[in-house]
């Protein structure tokens, strides 16, 4: 490492006597200082010229990896371009400024773009009202399941505490709904990847609230027994909940509530345009049926006579945030949504389950499946057959970072040995699928013939291979000088 790069990534940088901006002169008296014992003396904040502050930041943003720098194919949580489009009109005034509290007269425009945005998201699922408030995937799925518990209440049902959920569901549903207070059961997959119809019957019990299943499922399968499991559940006095998160693979084929969904969530941060990662934003509407509709969580947006307006459901769970929910992700969802149209929505979904299959099949006989069948927007491959040459799937995505790709998704689901989930998604085009192929199958070779080079991997990254546990359990914020 050279002089100019240990000064890069140790921030050593500073001499007394620069800086890298001037003030202008005060226009307001100064304020006095705090109290000696408010005050830390040993903070050091560095001195450095506008030039040297400027390169360090360039230097950071180009350690960073992104969609717009390259392949992202993050498994089960969609990272795939957006139009800059979208950011440019969620940033305009008349949307950017716009102020919850304000008179509702005054905003016509914003009520009206979440209006239609409800019916948009309701039509897509096939269901007939939608709240907007919940602000993540799992803030969704905690409503849409505190719904559910409102009902059976309202019903005389309230001894029903035990909800189904497939051991192929996204991670947060258990703990969504044992936060609900209900009991969670688990039930397998069968041979193959669908729900275990045998196991569900035994499951299914007078005290059945819910079954709360992801569908497409996180092996990236689309469940073919999904209207007889519906049926069953309905038949046993319980409702179905949809974990809509995979979207990407139904839109415009099929809508869960035409299957037999009473409730489902969508991630309008991982299907509807808004960029995801980085802890947010976030955005995860419920989609309801008739009989549910009256519990939604506050606020949802009516037309009446007088305009647009706020309004609390009749048998509202009440709110589960501030405010109206996260504006700025619904302003994007509503602009994805009106320039594609429904042709267009239809060809997400075409492109993102073609390029899924198409990955599958030009590295069935370099790794594992999960399940040897067509896949839906997303492929779960496993590395098990690498193990016998000392390779595991860690290798393999840490090695895949020397090649500049960001790494898929690793060891989920659980259900499956050394997982590799591969997402696509719509919006790469065949020429870098060709380039992510050829490397998973050069990564294989390699596993093959040189395992030690996927053991010290990545070569040439700005961080080796770092010890992730100590990492999350022990981090360092803080830089330290030498000496």
């Amino acid at each position: 490492m050279t002089a100019v790069d240990r000064r890069m990534l140790l921030m050593d940088r500073s001499v007394p006597g620069r800086t890298g901006m001037t003030l202008p002169a005060l226009d307001v008296p100064p304020a006095p200082l705090p109290e000696n014992g408010l005050r830390r003396a040993d903070l050091s904040f560095p001195e450095v010229s506008e030039p040297e502050i400027v390169r360090y930041f360039t230097h950071l943003s180009r350690l960073n990896y992104g969609v717009d720098s390259g392949f992202y194919p993050l498994g089960s949580c969609t990272m795939k371009y957006n139009p800059k489009l979208h950011e440019d009109l969620a940033a305009l005034p008349g949307l950017s400024q716009v102020h919850p509290l304000q008179d509702p007269e005054t905003c016509q425009g914003t009520l009206r773009m979440m209006f239609e945005l409800q019916g948009i998201l309701a039509e897509i699922a096939g269901l007939d009202a939608t709240a907007l408030t919940p602000i993540a995937g799992a803030h969704g799925e905690l409503a849409g399941m505190q719904v559910i518990r409102a009902r059976q209440i309202d019903r005389g049902q309230g001894e029903r505490r035990t909800v189904i959920i497939p051991d192929s569901a996204h991670g947060t549903n258990p703990a969504s709904a044992a936060m609900c207070g209900f009991r969670v059961v688990a039930v397998p997959a069968d041979a193959e990847g669908n729900l275990d119809l045998s196991a569900l019957d035994q499951a299914l019990s007078d005290d059945v609230a819910a079954l709360m299943i992801t569908l497409p499922s996180t092996l990236g399968l689309f469940d073919r027994n999904i209207v007889e499991v519906c049926q069953r559940v309905h038949e046993a006095g319980g409702l179905v909940y949809g974990d809509g998160a995979n979207q990407n693979a139904l839109l415009g084929q099929v809508k869960l509530g035409d299957l037999g969904f009473d409730v489902v969530h969508m991630n309008l941060h991982k299907t509807f345009a808004t960029p995801h990662g980085g802890g947010g934003p976030g955005s995860g509407p419920i989609c309801l049926s008739e009989e549910l509709a009256p519990y939604a969580p506050a606020p949802v947006v009516v037309s009446g006579d007088g305009g647009y307006a706020l309004s609390t459901p009749p048998r509202s769970i009440g709110r589960i945030g501030g405010f109206h929910g996260n504006f700025g992700v619904l302003a994007r969802a509503y602009a994805y949504v009106r320039l594609l149209g429904a042709e267009g929505l239809t060809e997400v979904s075409r492109n993102a389950v073609l390029n899924a299959n198409y990955i599958q099949a030009q590295l069935r006989d370099d790794y594992d499946l999960a399940y040897d069948r067509r896949c839906m927007h997303e492929v779960v491959f496993s590395a098990a057959r690498l193990k016998q040459y000392g390779v595991r799937a860690l290798d393999v995505a840490k090695r895949l970072i020397d090649y500049r790709f960001h790494p898929p998704t690793m060891y989920f689901p659980l259900v499956v040995e050394e997982a590799l989930m591969v997402e696509p998604t719509e919006t790469e085009p065949r020429e870098t699928l060709e380039d992510f192929i050829e490397t998973m199958r050069s990564i294989a070779q390699e596993a093959r013939e040189d395992p030690e080079s996927l053991h010290a991997a990545p070569h040439d990254a700005a961080n080796g291979r770092l010890d992730e546990a100590r990492a999350a359990r022990h981090p360092d914020l803080r830089w330290h000088p030498e000496g």
